[in-house]
């Protein structure tokens, strides 16, 4: 069962911790993770915002299992992890692999050896929590 710390581990869910709406978004602290909003705006649609960010994963750090309330786009800037979403094979993400997780999908990554970058962004429900433990 993941616990409130277990999740608090999540790393590109971790720009999680708030709620996705405007200025109402707060950066959660979570070990091993440093993250950046770069970007967040309305749209693009009606009750949907749109968050791009920075996450930088410390080596060997798991991000726990979790969903967002909408699609998340990754690209991979430095480093290699491996992604799970349920439903497919893992996939190990390198430098200039792109990746997209469906909305409400499960997933978690496991970093590998080195301090990973990724530029994340996410079209999500707007008032929703950016991210759930699933």
């Amino acid at each position: 069962m993941l616990t409130r710390r277990g999740f608090a581990a999540c790393a590109i869910c971790a720009i999680s911790g708030f709620v996705a709406t405007g200025a109402e978004a707060q950066d959660a602290a979570t070990p091993g993770v440093k993250r950046t909003i770069l970007q967040q705006t309305d749209g693009p649609v009606e009750g949907y915002t749109t968050i791009v960010a920075e996450a930088e994963i410390e080596a060997g750090a798991t991000v726990a299992r979790h969903t967002h309330p909408g699609v998340e786009s990754s690209y991979v800037l430095e480093g290699a992890c491996e992604l799970s979403v349920d439903g497919q094979s893992p996939k190990t993400l390198k430098p200039g692999n792109a990746s997209q997780v469906p909305a409400d999908t499960p997933h978690s990554i496991k970093n590998g050896d080195a301090k990973t970058r990724i530029l994340a962004t996410y079209v999500v429900k707007k008032g929703k929590p950016l991210a759930s433990p699933a």
